[in-house]
């Protein structure tokens, strides 16, 4: 029998932003570059390594 392939990562939209809003639980509200705003959490590496982010930082958001 022959496998069939399997998709390693699903496909992503990665766009920029800028923090407006800190909420519990290291979540975010994000600005993005063409005026939307997300609802979005830190990495798990993020917060692994404890990286902090502020209000007005400008992050890279992957949308799926």
């Amino acid at each position: 029998m022959e496998e069939e392939p399997q998709a390693t990562k699903e496909e992503k939209i990665e766009v920029e932003g800028t923090i407006v809003e800190a909420l519990p639980n290291t979540m975010f509200r994000v600005q993005l570059d063409n005026g939307h705003d997300v609802l979005a959490y830190l990495s798990g590496r993020m917060r692994k390594y404890y990286i902090r982010v502020l209000l007005g930082d400008r992050v890279v958001v992957e949308l799926s």
